[in-house]
């Protein structure tokens, strides 16, 4: 993400945000907000006329528009961001328009700024910063390698090989040529995890091979493969040996830490009720909360209450498991500074 801070006053008003990955399109998802006042160069139909003869033809053509948000859509597939409502700026003013944000599409945002919203456009910023991270999970006929997003982990390709007799050798010569092919293009850091040894003898077979990823890869124990040896690595604190900011292994340390204090009954309190209770106390430390919750008004009061008192906000993707973990618990949970009484 590349971010321009305008003239901001009171932390209102315009910030300019170039989305560069789809995990920056999350990100502006949580960013722009019905009421935000939007400007883009987008294409509206603008009739002109051809000749006397022929009727009027429509024409696309680029504008420079200002919309007055009511919807953010964001579509993980479709890798844009539509942000639909009514045009205040430029032609057609009081018609509908939808913008379509893709990467590379750049936006103004005009709105009163929150300091959650400030740390969101921080950390993307630094996130871009770095290659994607991928992960290689493998074990004996079986690789899959995983996209790092921001949102979670997003499976990429898999890889199976037989296991026939007698051609044990060259069948695990020739899987082992079909992963090292697949990795070949990876300039960013890469992870490769597992169970046992086939890890270790491939990132072997890989370097004997003189590939460059494997050269440069961080190789991981983990009980599992698939997407539950890439939760085995976050959980590891692996990915804060790459980079010190990444919010995947953040959010997983703090639902384990929720986790546990319920266990213990613990300085902890979660769903709407409890953490409203909290932050009237002063409790609060940190919040939880799932993104999904990020358009209810009746939470809105209750973060900037938190925020008041210094208390960190977090927001947890849905899309990982441990923002499913927080669903689970109404959505929102808190740290605390001290218990409560009961």
């Amino acid at each position: 993400m590349k971010a321009e801070y305008c003239e901001l006053r009171d932390n209102a008003g315009e910030i300019r945000l170039l989305p560069e990955s789809i995990d920056d399109l999350w990100h502006l998802q949580h960013l722009v907000a019905p009421g935000d006042l939007v400007f883009a160069t987008t294409f509206r139909s603008v009739e002109s006329a051809t000749d006397k003869i022929r009727p009027e033809k429509v024409e696309k053509r680029p504008v420079r528009l200002g919309v007055r948000a009511e919807k953010v859509e964001f579509s993980e597939h479709g890798v844009r961001l539509r942000i639909t409502g009514i045009i205040e700026y430029g032609v057609d003013t009081g018609a509908y328009h939808t913008i379509n944000v893709e990467t590379g599409y750049e936006i103004s945002v005009i709105r009163q700024w929150r300091p959650m919203d400030f740390e969101r456009i921080s950390r993307a910023v630094k996130a871009s910063v770095f290659g994607v991270i991928h992960i290689l999970t493998i074990e004996e006929g079986e690789a899959e390698l995983f996209r790092l997003r921001q949102y979670g982990p997003e499976s990429a390709i898999t890889i199976t090989a037989g296991s026939g007799k007698g051609g044990e050798t060259d069948t695990r010569t020739g899987f082992f040529d079909a992963v090292l092919k697949t990795i070949a293009e990876i300039s960013g850091p890469l992870i490769i995890a597992g169970p046992g040894f086939i890890k270790d003898d491939f990132v072997k077979y890989a370097k004997n091979k003189n590939s460059p990823p494997a050269e440069r890869a961080i190789v991981v124990e983990t009980r599992r493969i698939g997407r539950g040896a890439v939760q085995d690595v976050i959980g590891a604190g692996t990915l804060d040996k790459l980079i010190g900011d990444i919010q995947l292994s953040r959010e997983v340390k703090l639902m384990d830490e929720v986790l546990l204090r319920i266990s213990r009954n613990g300085a902890v309190a979660y769903g709407k009720k409890e953490v409203e209770i909290a932050i009237e106390y002063g409790a609060v430390d940190e919040v939880l909360l799932a993104d999904t919750l990020l358009r209810d008004r009746t939470i809105v009061p209750l973060i900037e209450n938190a925020e008041r008192m210094q208390a960190t906000i977090v927001v947890l993707s849905t899309e990982f498991e441990p923002g499913e973990r927080l669903n689970a618990l109404g959505g929102i949970a808190a740290l605390l500074r001290y218990k409560l009484a009961s």
